[in-house]
């Protein structure tokens, strides 16, 4: 009989495409790994890994069997989730991604909600970006993630993975204080041709909403400085190096010396959960979702 373990470790492999990368999604190490994949190769009788240069590659033998462990790995999810379901109660572990402004602003208040009404509930949280998120989610490294996208460029979720809004976050203009439009109560994107942006990484789905929101607008920005964390922007913004796109869900403490203007636009941050669909079911997946939920509409109220 195959061992289930074993075939969690060969869809790990072809999810992953690498030992190292199986390894770090299944939180083992590199040889726990290679001694599962020995022992599924001595169980099945046939060779399911083959060197690639310096890395490995799945034999026909070894796609073909990683096709069925995906599928009853599936099926164990779902028979996990109808047990569950039936039983009723919010036990286990549940494992959750946010990129790091919702991390900040809403899983604090979110897991202390679930602590006090499912204390025998175990929560696990990571920071994650949004197309991050979503493949933790796909791979099974995650159960769930808070993820986003703009009202005018939306994140693709793929099909396979359940869906909950969870809150809109409206967006400001930060720049220096003594900049020309700091006395605005409200400005265009387009105001800004002329500025320097600090933005959000290459590559980063925020970073690419920037630059196609601006040249939608016939703007080429001029991006002069990149920063991860919304402190570090800030912080350049009140030395007087350019403006930003400042959301509010957790963007904390603002420094002196900026100044922060709404735009006009009808423009909105859209924070979604996202898990897979054969979750769905899972009180403790229901649980996580209402109290995200919760902790989206405290802070509405909060701004209100």
């Amino acid at each position: 009989m195959l061992n289930l373990e074993r075939l969690r470790t060969l869809d790990a492999l072809a999810r992953h495409g690498s030992v190292g990368g199986a390894a770090d999604g299944l939180h083992v190490t590199t040889s726990a790994v290679s001694q599962q994949m020995a022992k599924l190769e001595r169980e099945v009788g046939q060779q399911l890994l083959a060197r690639n240069g310096r890395g490995v590659r799945l034999t026909d033998a070894g796609r073909l069997l990683a096709d069925h462990a995906a599928k009853i790995l599936s099926q164990v999810e779902i028979a996990q989730s109808d047990i569950e379901a039936q039983r009723g109660q919010v036990v286990g572990e549940v494992r959750l991604a946010a990129f790091p402004t919702a991390a900040r602003g809403l899983f604090p208040a979110a897991l202390a909600g679930l602590r006090a009404e499912h204390p025998d509930l175990r929560v696990r949280t990571t920071e994650l970006e949004p197309e991050s998120g979503i493949r933790a989610v796909l791979r099974g490294d995650v159960d769930l993630a808070v993820v986003l996208d703009w009202s005018n460029k939306r994140l693709p979720v793929p099909g396979g993975l359940a869906k909950a809004e969870l809150l809109d976050d409206a967006p400001d203009i930060a720049m220096p204080a003594d900049h020309p439009l700091a006395g605005r109560t409200e400005v265009d994107m387009e105001d800004f041709a002329d500025d320097d942006w600090v933005s959000w990484p290459e590559g980063e789905f925020c970073y690419e909403w920037l630059m196609f929101t601006l040249r939608s607008k016939g703007i080429e920005p001029r991006i002069a400085h990149l920063a991860g964390e919304h402190h570090t922007q800030l912080a350049l913004i009140a030395a007087g190096f350019g403006v930003c796109v400042a959301p509010r869900l957790g963007r904390g403490p603002v420094p002196e010396g900026v100044r922060l203007v709404p735009v006009r636009q009808s423009m909105r941050r859209h924070v979604h959960a996202v898990w897979r669909s054969d979750a769905d079911r899972r009180p403790s997946i229901r649980a996580a979702v209402g109290a995200l939920r919760s902790a989206g509409r405290a802070l509405h109220a909060t701004d209100s």
